[in-house]
């Protein structure tokens, strides 16, 4: 697999103290740039910025799609991680009494691309979904 590099992302949150407690306490972003109108937090490497729009919490969801038996909402996003930073967020976010969308487990177990994964919302209903492989390598499993 290539070196990869961050990814940067955008979205809507209608309550940035909202947004500063959960992507920074809740999650433990460290906090980059601000403005009374947006947040710059590093999310494992990754510039994710939580932009206050009056009125407007997450773009309505397009929907949901069906994968391991269970209702993915889309859009959603996240990042992948090693099996143990993701089984010590799940249970950071446990402790939190974060509601979970899909409780952590593992999907497609003994075929190519296992995986282990959680999705939640931020305040603001923003779907997330973190990710764990074994190896990296099975990222694109077929």
């Amino acid at each position: 697999m290539t070196e990869l590099t961050p990814f940067h992302i955008a979205f809507p949150v209608d309550d940035l103290d909202a947004a500063r407690h959960f992507y920074g306490e809740v999650l433990g972003c460290p906090e980059g740039r601000s403005s009374d109108d947006w947040i710059d937090f590093d999310l494992f490497g990754h510039q994710i910025v939580a932009h206050r729009v009056e009125g407007a919490a997450a773009p309505p969801r397009a929907g949901e799609n069906p994968v391991d038996g269970h209702q993915v909402p889309v859009p959603h996003f996240g990042v992948v991680l090693r099996p143990p930073q993701w089984q010590q967020l799940a249970e950071r976010l446990k402790a939190h009494g974060i509601g979970f969308v899909i409780e952590p487990y593992t999907r497609f177990k003994g075929e190519p691309g296992e995986q282990s994964t959680m999705f939640f919302l931020d305040p603001a209903g923003n779907a997330l979904e973190f990710k764990a492989f074994a190896s990296f390598d099975s990222l694109f499993a077929r």
